[in-house]
């Protein structure tokens, strides 16, 4: 058992052929299906089930005030998992404009997280300099397809963003959210092969 009680994680089988796939130009193609698919499984399995969290990778839900209207958005995105939060990397697919879900984030200083059936408010900062470089390479390996993607878009530099406990976020709220510490481990709610 690991530290928070959780039986430790095993390699799942699919994740290296997935993130394979990921440097496939072919695949920005098929987003659109793909990520309807993805939301259509996470509604129907109560953010328990989803694509991503199938092949071994992690995933959230961000939910966060529509910059102009200030209507709740709520986006699932893939990311990188870190001992007291999450990366999130605004690709959008390698199209040459940012991710509306990105310019939102901009706008707050805090976020609605969904992992599994877990929630819980965290702190939001955009990365600059030489954190954000320590992330996008840190990002490149979770993800190599964010390569591909960063040419597809023009270069465009991608908004990294970092997700962190704010300071009233205790160690229940923590294991609620199912912080994943090691790329490759299984997702929340997601079987491991």
């Amino acid at each position: 058992m690991t530290p928070r009680g959780r039986p430790p994680a095993t390699r799942n089988p699919l994740t290296a052929p997935i993130r394979w796939i990921g440097t496939r130009r072919w695949l920005l193609r098929v987003a659109p299906p793909l990520v309807r698919l993805e939301n259509w499984l996470r509604r129907r399995s109560g953010n328990r089930l989803n694509l991503i969290g199938v092949a071994g990778l992690a995933s959230l839900q961000l939910t966060v005030p529509g910059r102009r209207t200030g209507t709740p958005r709520t986006v699932s995105l893939l990311t990188i998992p870190e001992p007291d939060g999450f990366l999130l990397v605004g690709s959008n697919w390698g199209r040459a404009e940012h991710p509306s879900w990105s310019a939102n984030l901009l706008a707050v200083s805090s976020a609605l997280v969904s992992t599994g059936a877990g929630r819980a408010t965290m702190s939001v900062r955009l990365l600059t300099g030489d954190e954000r470089a320590a992330a996008w390479a840190a990002a490149l390996a979770y993800w190599p397809g964010y390569w591909m993607e960063y040419e597809e878009s023009g270069r465009r530099e991608f908004r990294l963003f970092r997700l962190e406990f704010s300071g009233s976020a205790g160690i229940d709220e923590r294991d609620r959210l199912d912080v994943r510490t090691k790329p490759g481990a299984a997702a929340p709610g997601c079987a491991e092969g």
